[in-house]
């Protein structure tokens, strides 16, 4: 009897470890999961990237096909992304659109954005949505910048108070004010404590926008009563390319 029973046994024990591994990816991957999307050390996009031959070669002739009308939208470059970008390892995938942002290729950029969310390793991620919304910023792009960001609310991730105040200068010295203002009210209703220097990072990259500036110097004096703001000279307060902090 006993040897009849013991491959029962080993089958359930099986079956067991495979329900908890699963259930382990389950919420490891849960888009819900906001402070895994914000963990430097489970962070896929952080990693190095190193890009293979392979991926030189993809980089290559997206920009080749992206030049070619309409642009961006040529059913070659359609076909390619299916026919080879899809195929690509996780290492490549995510190395080519590292090299798209570096380059600021914002059309390619997007595509592969689009196809890395898809993907079934794919988790969210504060460091992947931050540095697509820094590229997006250099190049003044609105649209793709709301697209990205209602992305990244739908999937519930929240920047840390430093990558807020990143966020709201870079936008500010892209003269995006209305979106640099948006993100900055994201950053007052974040459950993360306020913390100083993202206020005068902002402060800062504000001195062109004097009111603006004031507004929100109240909110950093009224959230930190004993700290003191410089304010610049009045000579400074216009627009002025020759004042950089």
């Amino acid at each position: 009897m006993l040897p009849r029973l013991l491959p029962r046994r080993r089958l359930l024990q099986a079956l067991t470890g495979a329900a908890a591994a699963g259930d382990l990816r389950r919420r490891a991957f849960s888009p819900s999961s906001s402070s895994a999307a914000s963990s430097p050390s489970l962070s896929i996009w952080r990693r190095k990237k190193e890009m293979g031959k392979e991926g030189l070669m993809v980089v290559a002739q997206l920009k080749r096909l992206a030049a070619l009308p309409p642009a961006g939208r040529s059913p070659r470059l359609e076909q390619f992304m299916r026919s080879h970008v899809s195929r690509l390892l996780r290492t490549d995938l995510l190395a080519v659109l590292a090299e798209l942002l570096r380059q600021d290729h914002v059309i390619l950029s997007m595509k592969i954005y689009g196809v890395v969310r898809k993907e079934i390793w794919y988790r969210p991620d504060m460091y992947f949505y931050r540095d697509m919304l820094y590229m997006l910023a250099r190049n003044k792009k609105i649209d793709e910048t709301r697209q990205v960001w209602s992305d990244l609310k739908s999937e519930d991730v929240l920047f840390d108070q430093h990558t807020y105040g990143d966020m709201v200068r870079a936008y500010t010295d892209a003269g995006l004010i209305d979106l640099a203002m948006e993100i900055y009210e994201d950053m007052r209703s974040s459950p993360d404590p306020p913390l100083s220097l993202p206020f005068r990072v902002i402060l800062k990259g504000l001195v062109p926008y004097p009111e603006l500036r004031e507004k929100i110097k109240q909110d950093f004096l009224e959230l930190f009563p004993d700290m003191i703001v410089y304010d610049p000279p009045d000579c400074l307060s216009d627009v002025d390319e020759e004042f950089k902090f």
